[in-house]
């Protein structure tokens, strides 16, 4: 089975929402419409919810109910939540073992504590007793009735759990992208733990993805007697987030029954790093030219350019191109001497080289003294204005001043001079790490903007020209890509049969579409194809063919590979989860109910036509690409094991879905098993169940 295809278009809109909504990127087009109030409003609320947690997990809880009372009181309004909050202020003073500290504790064991230790539920008061004794017993003593209290785990489980309280009183939900991740991720390690398949993006999931769930919130009392849910939306949350069924139930209950808040809630419980994604992120965005990449000339000054302009590696070794600027390269000369030199075997690629000097130096010259020039007056400055300057993420203690709070002890302090100091020698240490990098982040930044501008080319259908400058930069890469120039030329074919210039048509057929199919068996059936389009040239021309975006990221991601140029790692990440969410479905005998929400359908909608064209995804990665047969081959013998699942598919339907989750509830089977037995016993799920117990 062949490697699944993706749909960049659609990733590229989910994840320009994400940096827009969380204000990574900074989009200086006239065209863009402003973020609208809610927009804005969200992500106001979202770094509210940081600082607030960030404040619990630093043990300062005087600030993060300051912050609860300035912006959602209505949550302090909830006694069971205010116990909680006063509960862990009393272990923080404590903590700090000062003897004003221990007496504010008994101040807030007198004035807060007790009192709302009375009304917040029938176990507060109990548990206030209880954590009295951390007066008498030390903090580090960890044999006492009370070590759990001591715990800073139990910051976490309280910053986690105010976290998810406050996400929904705010409506501050993460932006589907995040969602959409999450959920796909979890999927594939579900998928490979249980098929017993080793994932061959382990390490970027783990360094992503972190395993601990924030604690879930509770729903209020008067949710407490909420009327029974539909048996079928319980067991599409235990299987969508792993639920127990109570779990799915309270989860419900919290939602008032709306089954995709639910499902929201208990995706935002998995925590995500952002540091890491960041770098996913922008690594993407600048390889898709979404992010403008940098401003870079022969005489720019390595010690004047920022920390930011340099190349950033992502933790497996894979380099990453950080902004440098809103214009790019505005002439790049290549000749075809120095892709064989630096381009095929990736000598001057950032990541894989070690010596910097010899190889960027060389290079440079070659890059500067070329006979082909691209000129970006060739284009429209729509293109420029479509890219974005990268911003970067805004700490979360960085907020502005409508929402964020200081420490008023704090306001007049100034840095020591050993602060001061060490500021200095780090930014010495950037300017030093900058120059020895400088010339590399020229080359790397250049190739980029060469295939950006190879991908406009072919996005725009200007078929002879891309194919005449990339021949004149690389006479080889046509001879290594035949498909791609098959398919560049059958475009050109169609638009000049489209435009009545039959007589052209014909000699870019015999002058390259001909000698192509003789060359390759597999492309004679496709020049029939082509050829027959001059049957009916008005009705058929337009349709057929790869589509130009789907060309276009073929044909950048081959060029970037022949330029030493890494693709993404979130394209492999998103490669290989949408295969596994694939076969998971198809394991299930299922369709997923949340694939719309999370637009998982939209990013699997690739044309019919380029489905079944001859050339697969060039860009599949091979190491995907191996993992994708081997769980296409698991699937098979889970196929062959099961007797015919496309028969168990077909036959699904005439099933009523409450019969299913009957069998799996009441017999504790996996949903394909479920149908299975449903089958055998033609429908009759009583007659199932009776049948495993006699």
């Amino acid at each position: 089975m062949e490697s699944t295809l993706v749909n960049w278009e659609a990733l590229d809109s989910l994840v320009i929402s994400f940096a827009k909504s969380e204000h990574l990127i900074e989009d200086s087009s006239a065209l863009s419409p402003p973020s609208s109030p809610s927009s804005s409003s969200s992500y106001q609320y979202r770094l509210l919810i940081r600082q607030i947690r960030r404040s619990i997990e630093a043990g300062d809880v005087d600030s993060a109910i300051y912050l609860l009372r300035e912006h959602v009181p209505v949550v302090l309004d909830d006694h069971r939540i205010l116990f909680r909050l006063q509960k862990q202020k009393f272990i923080e003073l404590l903590r700090r073992g000062t003897e004003r500290d221990r007496d504010a504790a008994i101040q807030c064991l007198r004035l807060a504590l007790a009192p709302c230790a009375l009304d917040a539920y029938p176990e507060a008061y109990e548990e206030f007793k209880h954590v009295l004794l951390a007066l008498i017993f030390d903090k580090d003593d960890q044999s006492s009735p009370v070590a759990n209290e001591w715990s800073e785990s139990r910051r976490f489980d309280l910053a986690g759990f105010l976290s998810s309280i406050l996400r929904v009183q705010l409506q501050a939900y993460d932006p589907i992208f995040l969602l959409t991740l999450r959920y796909l991720i979890s999927i594939h390690k579900v998928f490979c733990r249980d098929r017993g398949i080793s994932s061959p993006i382990t390490d970027l999931t783990e360094r992503l993805l972190f395993e601990e769930r924030d604690p879930p919130a509770i729903p209020r009392e008067s949710l407490l007697e909420a009327p029974p849910f539909d048996e079928v939306d319980i067991q599409a949350l235990v299987h969508a987030v792993e639920l127990t069924r109570q779990g799915a139930v309270d989860s419900l209950r919290f939602a008032k029954g709306d089954l995709f808040q639910a499902f929201q809630n208990e995706l935002c419980r998995t925590t995500l790093d952002f540091s890491v994604l960041d770098e996913l992120v922008h690594e993407y965005c600048i390889y898709r030219g979404i992010a403008a990449s940098a401003t870079m000339s022969s005489s720019a000054d390595p010690a004047s350019t920022s920390s930011r302009d340099c190349i950033s590696p992502i933790s497996d070794g894979e380099a990453s191109i950080n902004n440098v600027g809103s214009e790019g390269v505005h002439e790049i000369n290549i000749d075809h001497a120095s892709i064989r030199e630096c381009g095929s075997d990736m000598h001057c690629s950032s990541e894989r080289t070690t010596n910097y000097e010899d190889c960027s130096t060389s290079t440079a010259s070659h890059l500067q003294s070329c006979s082909r020039r691209l000129r970006r007056s060739r284009y429209d400055a729509s293109w420029e204005r479509r890219r974005k300057r990268w911003r970067g993420r805004v700490d979360p203690l960085e907020l502005s001043s409508d929402i964020s709070i200081t420490d008023k002890s704090n306001q007049n302090a100034t840095p020591s001079a050993l602060d001061a100091s060490g500021h200095k020698c780090k930014e010495e240490k950037v300017f030093r790490n900058l120059s020895s990098f400088h010339n590399s982040s020229i080359i790397v930044v250049r190739k980029c903007e060469i295939v950006l501008e190879m991908k406009e080319l072919a996005s725009k259908g200007m078929v002879a020209e891309l194919v005449e400058e990339v021949n004149a930069m690389d006479p080889e890469f046509f001879t290594l890509n035949p498909m791609l120039l098959f398919q560049l030329k059958q475009v050109e074919f169609f638009e000049l049969v489209n435009n009545g210039n039959i007589q052209l048509a014909l000699k870019v057929a015999c002058t390259h579409l001909g000698p192509l199919a003789l060359s390759n068996q597999d492309l004679v059936k496709p020049l029939k194809e082509t050829l027959l389009i001059l049957l009916k040239p008005n009705e058929e021309a337009l349709r057929k063919g790869i589509p130009l975006s789907a060309l276009a990221n073929n044909l950048q991601v081959a060029m970037g590979r022949r330029l030493g140029i890494e693709e993404p790692q979130l394209m492999k990440i998103m490669r290989a989860t949408l295969h596994t969410h694939n076969e998971w479905f198809k394991l299930q005998m299922g369709k997923d109910r949340f694939e719309e929400f999370l637009k998982i359908d939209r990013l699997k909608e690739v044309n019919a036509h380029f489905k079944g064209d001859i050339m697969t995804e060039v860009h599949a990665d091979i190491s995907v690409r191996g993992f994708s047969q081997s769980t296409s081959s698991s699937s098979n013998k889970q196929s062959e094991d099961n007797n015919s699942p496309s028969q168990a598919s077909s036959n699904e339907s005439l099933y009523d879905e409450n019969a299913i989750i009957k069998i799996m509830e009441f017999l504790a089977l996996p949903r394909a098993e479920a149908i299975h037995l449903l089958i055998q016993h033609n429908g009759n799920a009583e007659t199932a169940i009776q049948q495993m117990f006699s």
